[in-house]
Protein backbone atom coordinates (compact mmCIF):
# COMPACT_ATOMS: atom_id res chain seq x y z
CA UNK A 1 0.00 0.00 0.00
CA UNK A 2 3.00 2.22 0.96
CA UNK A 3 4.19 1.85 -2.74
CA UNK A 4 1.66 2.55 -4.41
CA UNK A 5 0.66 5.73 -2.42
CA UNK A 6 4.40 6.85 -3.03
CA UNK A 7 4.40 6.19 -6.59
CA UNK A 8 0.43 7.49 -7.01
CA UNK A 9 2.00 10.79 -4.77
CA UNK A 10 4.68 10.92 -7.78
CA UNK A 11 2.46 10.86 -10.76
CA UNK A 12 -0.04 13.56 -9.26
CA UNK A 13 2.54 16.50 -8.96
CA UNK A 14 5.32 15.72 -10.95
CA UNK A 15 4.97 16.76 -14.79
CA UNK A 16 4.43 14.52 -17.32
CA UNK A 17 6.38 14.43 -20.57
CA UNK A 18 3.15 15.53 -22.25
CA UNK A 19 2.23 18.65 -21.90
CA UNK A 20 -1.48 17.34 -23.66
CA UNK A 21 -1.60 15.32 -20.60
CA UNK A 22 -0.23 18.10 -17.75
CA UNK A 23 -3.50 20.61 -19.38
CA UNK A 24 -5.81 17.89 -18.78
CA UNK A 25 -4.91 16.84 -15.45
CA UNK A 26 -5.21 20.88 -14.16
CA UNK A 27 -8.32 20.88 -16.14
CA UNK A 28 -9.81 18.17 -14.01
CA UNK A 29 -8.38 19.27 -10.98
CA UNK A 30 -9.95 22.80 -11.40
CA UNK A 31 -12.74 21.20 -12.10
CA UNK A 32 -13.54 19.32 -9.40
CA UNK A 33 -12.40 22.44 -7.06
CA UNK A 34 -14.86 24.91 -8.59
CA UNK A 35 -17.20 21.71 -8.41
CA UNK A 36 -16.91 21.26 -4.46
CA UNK A 37 -16.75 25.37 -4.00
CA UNK A 38 -19.99 25.72 -5.83
CA UNK A 39 -21.74 22.91 -4.00
CA UNK A 40 -20.78 24.43 -0.79
CA UNK A 41 -22.15 27.87 -1.38
CA UNK A 42 -25.36 26.74 -2.84
CA UNK A 43 -25.95 24.63 -0.01
CA UNK A 44 -24.18 27.61 2.46
CA UNK A 45 -26.65 29.93 0.49
CA UNK A 46 -29.94 27.32 0.76
CA UNK A 47 -29.34 26.92 4.46
CA UNK A 48 -29.43 30.91 4.52
CA UNK A 49 -32.33 31.23 2.98
CA UNK A 50 -34.12 28.58 4.75
CA UNK A 51 -33.40 30.06 8.13
CA UNK A 52 -34.53 33.58 6.50
CA UNK A 53 -37.86 31.78 5.33
CA UNK A 54 -38.41 30.39 8.73
CA UNK A 55 -37.38 32.86 10.57
CA UNK A 56 -40.48 34.15 11.70
CA UNK A 57 -41.90 30.90 12.94
CA UNK A 58 -39.69 31.50 16.14
CA UNK A 59 -41.50 34.75 17.17
CA UNK A 60 -44.63 33.91 16.00
CA UNK A 61 -45.48 30.05 16.30
CA UNK A 62 -45.69 28.91 20.02
CA UNK A 63 -43.07 25.95 21.33
CA UNK A 64 -46.75 23.75 21.92
CA UNK A 65 -50.13 24.23 19.89
CA UNK A 66 -53.45 22.48 21.22
CA UNK A 67 -56.10 21.58 18.41
CA UNK A 68 -59.53 19.94 18.88
CA UNK A 69 -58.77 16.92 16.77
CA UNK A 70 -62.19 17.55 15.07
CA UNK A 71 -64.55 20.20 15.03
CA UNK A 72 -63.74 23.96 15.50
CA UNK A 73 -63.44 24.38 19.08
CA UNK A 74 -62.27 22.56 22.57
CA UNK A 75 -63.68 22.81 25.76
CA UNK A 76 -61.16 23.58 28.94
CA UNK A 77 -62.55 24.12 31.97
CA UNK A 78 -61.76 25.89 35.53
CA UNK A 79 -60.16 22.51 36.73
CA UNK A 80 -58.26 21.75 33.50
CA UNK A 81 -57.07 25.47 33.26
CA UNK A 82 -55.42 24.41 36.75
CA UNK A 83 -53.82 21.01 35.58
CA UNK A 84 -52.14 22.42 32.91
CA UNK A 85 -50.80 25.22 35.36
CA UNK A 86 -49.27 22.49 37.32
CA UNK A 87 -47.09 20.15 34.19
CA UNK A 88 -43.68 20.39 35.12
CA UNK A 89 -41.51 22.24 32.05
CA UNK A 90 -44.74 24.36 30.93
CA UNK A 91 -44.20 28.10 31.67
CA UNK A 92 -47.30 29.40 30.73
CA UNK A 93 -49.94 29.23 27.69
CA UNK A 94 -52.68 31.23 26.06
CA UNK A 95 -56.38 30.83 25.20
CA UNK A 96 -56.99 31.50 21.84
CA UNK A 97 -59.94 32.62 19.56
CA UNK A 98 -59.71 32.12 15.86
CA UNK A 99 -62.31 32.53 13.29
CA UNK A 100 -63.12 34.01 9.46
CA UNK A 101 -64.18 37.53 9.22
CA UNK A 102 -65.19 40.13 6.90
CA UNK A 103 -63.33 43.76 7.66
CA UNK A 104 -64.67 46.78 5.88
CA UNK A 105 -63.32 50.33 5.80
CA UNK A 106 -64.45 53.25 3.84
CA UNK A 107 -65.33 51.21 0.92
CA UNK A 108 -62.50 49.19 1.15
CA UNK A 109 -62.97 45.17 2.25
CA UNK A 110 -60.72 42.18 3.17
CA UNK A 111 -61.08 38.89 4.70
CA UNK A 112 -58.95 37.69 7.72
CA UNK A 113 -58.93 36.00 10.62
CA UNK A 114 -59.91 37.50 13.97
CA UNK A 115 -57.17 35.75 16.85
CA UNK A 116 -58.66 36.23 20.32
CA UNK A 117 -55.56 36.16 22.71
CA UNK A 118 -55.55 36.14 26.73
CA UNK A 119 -53.53 38.94 28.51
CA UNK A 120 -51.18 35.49 28.83
CA UNK A 121 -50.40 35.69 25.37
CA UNK A 122 -47.25 38.16 25.54
CA UNK A 123 -45.57 35.79 27.16
CA UNK A 124 -45.64 33.41 25.23
CA UNK A 125 -44.61 35.43 22.06
CA UNK A 126 -42.19 37.86 22.20
CA UNK A 127 -44.40 40.96 21.12
CA UNK A 128 -41.50 43.35 21.08
CA UNK A 129 -40.07 41.31 17.63
CA UNK A 130 -43.83 41.98 15.86
CA UNK A 131 -44.92 45.15 16.85
CA UNK A 132 -44.05 47.30 13.64
CA UNK A 133 -46.35 50.66 15.65
CA UNK A 134 -48.47 51.92 17.95
CA UNK A 135 -49.32 49.69 21.10
CA UNK A 136 -50.72 46.12 22.12
CA UNK A 137 -53.93 45.73 23.15
CA UNK A 138 -55.20 47.67 25.88
CA UNK A 139 -57.70 47.52 28.76
CA UNK A 140 -60.61 48.63 26.17
CA UNK A 141 -62.36 45.36 24.88
CA UNK A 142 -62.57 47.37 21.28
CA UNK A 143 -59.45 47.34 20.06
CA UNK A 144 -57.77 45.56 17.56
CA UNK A 145 -53.99 45.15 15.95
CA UNK A 146 -53.67 44.81 12.51
CA UNK A 147 -50.61 43.30 10.15
CA UNK A 148 -48.68 45.95 8.05
CA UNK A 149 -50.17 44.55 4.74
CA UNK A 150 -54.14 44.78 6.18
CA UNK A 151 -53.30 48.35 7.47
CA UNK A 152 -51.69 49.06 3.58
CA UNK A 153 -54.64 47.40 1.86
CA UNK A 154 -57.72 49.39 3.34
CA UNK A 155 -55.79 52.58 3.92
CA UNK A 156 -56.01 52.31 7.78
CA UNK A 157 -54.84 54.71 10.09
CA UNK A 158 -54.32 54.12 14.06
CA UNK A 159 -55.74 55.47 17.09
CA UNK A 160 -58.72 56.56 13.91
CA UNK A 161 -61.68 57.51 16.50
CA UNK A 162 -63.55 59.72 13.56
CA UNK A 163 -63.56 56.53 11.33
CA UNK A 164 -64.19 53.19 12.98
CA UNK A 165 -62.88 49.33 11.82
CA UNK A 166 -65.91 48.08 10.74
CA UNK A 167 -65.72 43.78 11.42
CA UNK A 168 -68.72 41.37 10.28
CA UNK A 169 -68.71 38.02 11.25
CA UNK A 170 -71.66 35.02 10.55
CA UNK A 171 -73.91 34.78 13.18
CA UNK A 172 -74.48 30.88 14.20
CA UNK A 173 -77.08 28.67 11.97
CA UNK A 174 -77.57 28.10 8.53
CA UNK A 175 -81.58 29.03 8.70
CA UNK A 176 -82.83 30.57 5.41
CA UNK A 177 -83.64 33.75 7.40
CA UNK A 178 -79.71 34.35 7.59
CA UNK A 179 -79.08 33.95 3.90
CA UNK A 180 -81.94 35.72 2.91
CA UNK A 181 -81.44 38.71 5.01
CA UNK A 182 -78.17 40.35 5.78
CA UNK A 183 -79.16 42.45 8.62
CA UNK A 184 -80.06 38.88 10.48
CA UNK A 185 -76.72 36.93 8.98
CA UNK A 186 -73.88 39.26 10.54
CA UNK A 187 -73.04 40.29 13.67
CA UNK A 188 -71.47 43.95 12.90
CA UNK A 189 -68.60 45.74 15.52
CA UNK A 190 -66.58 48.50 15.28
CA UNK A 191 -63.45 48.65 16.75
CA UNK A 192 -60.41 50.72 16.68
CA UNK A 193 -57.01 49.80 15.36
CA UNK A 194 -54.32 50.16 18.42
CA UNK A 195 -51.37 48.97 16.64
CA UNK A 196 -49.55 47.51 14.01
CA UNK A 197 -47.64 44.15 13.84
CA UNK A 198 -45.46 42.62 10.59
CA UNK A 199 -43.99 39.10 10.43
CA UNK A 200 -44.11 38.47 6.65
CA UNK A 201 -46.47 39.48 3.77
CA UNK A 202 -48.55 36.29 4.17
CA UNK A 203 -49.20 36.50 8.15
CA UNK A 204 -49.79 40.11 8.09
CA UNK A 205 -52.29 39.87 5.82
CA UNK A 206 -53.76 37.08 7.71
CA UNK A 207 -54.39 37.86 11.52
CA UNK A 208 -56.35 40.64 13.27
CA UNK A 209 -55.62 40.58 17.01
CA UNK A 210 -58.15 41.15 20.11
CA UNK A 211 -59.02 40.52 23.26
CA UNK A 212 -60.18 37.07 23.86
CA UNK A 213 -63.13 38.15 25.67
CA UNK A 214 -64.65 40.47 23.05
CA UNK A 215 -63.72 37.63 20.66
CA UNK A 216 -66.26 35.52 22.59
CA UNK A 217 -68.57 38.46 22.41
CA UNK A 218 -68.25 39.06 18.44
CA UNK A 219 -68.56 35.23 17.86
CA UNK A 220 -71.41 34.55 20.15
CA UNK A 221 -69.54 31.88 21.60
CA UNK A 222 -69.41 30.30 25.12
CA UNK A 223 -66.33 31.16 27.17
CA UNK A 224 -65.45 27.84 28.14
CA UNK A 225 -64.87 27.37 24.73
CA UNK A 226 -61.86 28.11 22.89
CA UNK A 227 -59.90 27.51 19.41
CA UNK A 228 -56.39 26.08 20.62
CA UNK A 229 -53.92 26.77 23.23
CA UNK A 230 -50.60 28.01 22.83
CA UNK A 231 -48.00 26.80 25.33
CA UNK A 232 -44.45 28.17 25.60
CA UNK A 233 -42.10 25.40 27.62
CA UNK A 234 -39.11 25.65 29.94
CA UNK A 235 -35.85 25.27 28.38
CA UNK A 236 -34.02 22.32 27.87
CA UNK A 237 -38.03 20.50 28.60
CA UNK A 238 -38.95 16.69 27.58
CA UNK A 239 -41.30 17.87 24.93
CA UNK A 240 -42.84 14.13 24.60
CA UNK A 241 -43.14 14.38 28.77
CA UNK A 242 -45.39 17.61 28.11
CA UNK A 243 -47.45 15.77 25.30
CA UNK A 244 -47.89 13.16 27.26
CA UNK A 245 -49.56 15.05 30.87
CA UNK A 246 -51.58 17.36 28.54
CA UNK A 247 -53.40 14.52 26.70
CA UNK A 248 -54.68 13.12 29.90
CA UNK A 249 -56.06 16.24 31.16
CA UNK A 250 -58.26 16.25 27.82
CA UNK A 251 -61.42 13.88 27.49
CA UNK A 252 -61.86 14.75 24.46
CA UNK A 253 -59.53 13.91 21.24
CA UNK A 254 -57.07 16.55 20.73
CA UNK A 255 -54.28 17.55 18.27
CA UNK A 256 -50.42 18.82 19.84
CA UNK A 257 -48.36 20.41 17.04
CA UNK A 258 -44.71 21.90 18.08
CA UNK A 259 -43.20 24.67 16.01
CA UNK A 260 -42.06 22.79 12.90
CA UNK A 261 -45.27 20.66 12.76
CA UNK A 262 -47.21 23.71 12.86
CA UNK A 263 -45.27 24.57 9.88
CA UNK A 264 -45.21 21.15 8.19
CA UNK A 265 -46.24 22.40 4.75
CA UNK A 266 -43.57 25.19 4.52
CA UNK A 267 -40.60 22.69 6.45
CA UNK A 268 -41.61 19.72 3.89
CA UNK A 269 -41.07 22.41 0.74
CA UNK A 270 -37.85 24.15 1.87
CA UNK A 271 -36.26 20.35 2.41
CA UNK A 272 -37.77 19.05 -0.84
CA UNK A 273 -35.95 22.24 -2.77
CA UNK A 274 -32.65 21.49 -0.74
CA UNK A 275 -32.55 17.94 -2.02
CA UNK A 276 -33.28 19.04 -5.60
CA UNK A 277 -30.70 21.64 -5.03
CA UNK A 278 -28.45 19.17 -3.92
CA UNK A 279 -29.22 16.33 -6.71
CA UNK A 280 -28.94 19.19 -9.56
CA UNK A 281 -25.56 20.23 -8.38
CA UNK A 282 -24.44 16.87 -7.43
CA UNK A 283 -24.80 15.77 -11.26
CA UNK A 284 -22.86 18.48 -12.27
CA UNK A 285 -19.70 17.46 -10.11
CA UNK A 286 -20.35 13.90 -11.58
CA UNK A 287 -19.93 15.32 -14.89
CA UNK A 288 -16.90 17.37 -14.02
CA UNK A 289 -15.49 13.89 -12.57
CA UNK A 290 -15.37 12.68 -15.98
CA UNK A 291 -12.47 14.80 -16.77
CA UNK A 292 -10.75 13.18 -14.11
CA UNK A 293 -12.03 9.62 -15.03
CA UNK A 294 -9.79 10.95 -18.76
CA UNK A 295 -6.69 12.15 -17.00
CA UNK A 296 -5.90 9.06 -15.14
CA UNK A 297 -6.73 6.93 -18.64
CA UNK A 298 -4.17 9.36 -20.20
CA UNK A 299 -2.41 8.83 -17.36
CA UNK A 300 -2.21 5.21 -17.63
CA UNK A 301 -1.45 5.06 -21.59
CA UNK A 302 1.48 7.94 -21.20
CA UNK A 303 3.05 5.45 -18.17
CA UNK A 304 2.55 2.63 -19.81
CA UNK A 305 6.62 1.90 -19.96
CA UNK A 306 6.86 2.36 -16.29
CA UNK A 307 3.97 -0.01 -15.90
CA UNK A 308 5.76 -2.59 -17.31
CA UNK A 309 9.13 -1.61 -15.70
CA UNK A 310 7.11 -1.63 -12.70
CA UNK A 311 5.51 -5.11 -13.21
CA UNK A 312 8.77 -6.56 -14.67
CA UNK A 313 10.29 -5.63 -10.40
CA UNK A 314 7.54 -7.82 -8.90
CA UNK A 315 4.74 -5.51 -8.72
CA UNK A 316 1.16 -6.99 -9.33
CA UNK A 317 -1.70 -5.93 -11.55
CA UNK A 318 -3.72 -5.31 -8.43
CA UNK A 319 -0.56 -2.99 -7.01
CA UNK A 320 -0.44 -0.96 -10.10
CA UNK A 321 -4.06 -0.40 -10.09
CA UNK A 322 -4.25 0.75 -6.94
CA UNK A 323 -1.71 3.55 -8.00
CA UNK A 324 -3.92 5.33 -10.58
CA UNK A 325 -6.88 4.41 -7.75
CA UNK A 326 -4.91 6.78 -5.45
CA UNK A 327 -3.82 8.77 -7.80
CA UNK A 328 -7.25 9.49 -8.82
CA UNK A 329 -8.51 9.60 -5.38
CA UNK A 330 -5.81 12.16 -4.01
CA UNK A 331 -6.98 14.26 -6.84
CA UNK A 332 -10.55 14.46 -6.30
CA UNK A 333 -10.40 14.78 -1.94
CA UNK A 334 -7.91 16.99 -2.05
CA UNK A 335 -9.21 18.91 -4.94
CA UNK A 336 -12.64 18.60 -2.56
CA UNK A 337 -10.96 19.98 0.19
CA UNK A 338 -9.36 22.98 -1.46
CA UNK A 339 -12.98 23.57 -3.29
CA UNK A 340 -14.27 23.51 0.40
CA UNK A 341 -12.12 25.81 1.45
CA UNK A 342 -12.42 28.51 -0.66
CA UNK A 343 -15.92 28.12 -0.52
CA UNK A 344 -16.06 28.89 3.32
CA UNK A 345 -13.56 32.12 2.27
CA UNK A 346 -16.94 33.25 0.21
CA UNK A 347 -19.47 32.32 2.85
CA UNK A 348 -17.87 34.28 5.27
CA UNK A 349 -16.80 36.92 2.84
CA UNK A 350 -20.60 37.85 1.93
CA UNK A 351 -21.56 37.57 6.22
CA UNK A 352 -18.54 39.79 6.73
CA UNK A 353 -19.08 42.39 3.74
CA UNK A 354 -22.44 41.60 2.48
CA UNK A 355 -21.52 42.28 -0.75
CA UNK A 356 -24.17 40.51 -2.81
CA UNK A 357 -27.50 41.73 -2.16
CA UNK A 358 -31.21 40.79 -2.75
CA UNK A 359 -32.22 44.60 -2.46
CA UNK A 360 -30.43 47.27 -1.05
CA UNK A 361 -31.27 46.99 2.31
CA UNK A 362 -31.49 43.04 2.59
CA UNK A 363 -28.28 41.46 2.25
CA UNK A 364 -28.40 37.83 0.17
CA UNK A 365 -28.61 35.14 3.30
CA UNK A 366 -25.97 32.37 4.09
CA UNK A 367 -24.89 30.17 6.57
CA UNK A 368 -21.89 27.90 7.41
CA UNK A 369 -22.76 24.84 8.49
CA UNK A 370 -20.40 22.03 9.66
CA UNK A 371 -23.06 19.19 8.22
CA UNK A 372 -22.51 21.64 4.56
CA UNK A 373 -19.07 21.07 5.06
CA UNK A 374 -19.21 17.12 5.62
CA UNK A 375 -21.55 16.99 2.69
CA UNK A 376 -19.74 18.02 0.38
CA UNK A 377 -16.71 16.37 1.35
CA UNK A 378 -18.35 12.97 1.12
CA UNK A 379 -20.45 13.52 -1.65
CA UNK A 380 -16.84 14.50 -3.27
CA UNK A 381 -14.86 11.45 -2.36
CA UNK A 382 -17.49 9.09 -2.98
CA UNK A 383 -17.76 10.11 -6.50
CA UNK A 384 -13.98 10.63 -6.71
CA UNK A 385 -13.49 7.15 -5.34
CA UNK A 386 -15.86 5.57 -8.04
CA UNK A 387 -14.08 7.81 -10.60
CA UNK A 388 -11.14 6.13 -9.86
CA UNK A 389 -11.79 2.96 -9.80
CA UNK A 390 -13.58 3.15 -12.87
CA UNK A 391 -10.05 4.91 -14.70
CA UNK A 392 -7.74 2.40 -12.57
CA UNK A 393 -9.69 -0.77 -14.06
CA UNK A 394 -8.06 0.42 -17.64
CA UNK A 395 -4.79 -1.12 -16.49
CA UNK A 396 -4.93 -4.97 -17.94
CA UNK A 397 -2.70 -7.76 -18.83
CA UNK A 398 -2.05 -6.43 -22.36
CA UNK A 399 -0.34 -3.80 -20.82
CA UNK A 400 2.24 -5.72 -19.03
CA UNK A 401 3.61 -7.35 -22.48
Amino acid sequence: MNFSLYIAKRYLFSKSSNNAINIITIIAAIGVVVGAMSLFIVLSGFSGLKDFSLQFTNVFDSDLKIYPESGKTISLSEAQNEQLKNIEGIATFSEIIEERVFLHYKGKNHIAYIKGVDSLYGKVINLDSIMYYGEWLGPDNREVVLGLSTIAKLSLGVRDYGAPLEIYVPKPGTGQIDVLNPTDAFSKENVIVSGVYQVNEDLDAKYVFTDIEFAHKLLSMDSTKISSLEIKLLANTSEENVRREIEKIFSEKILIKNRIQQNDALYKMLNTENIAVYLIFTLVLIIALFNVVGSIIMMVLDKRKNIKTLYNMGASLKEIRRIFFLQGTLMTVLGGLLGIFLGILAVWAQLKFEFIAITSTLPYPVKLQPINILIVFVTISVLGIIASKIASSRVRGKLLV
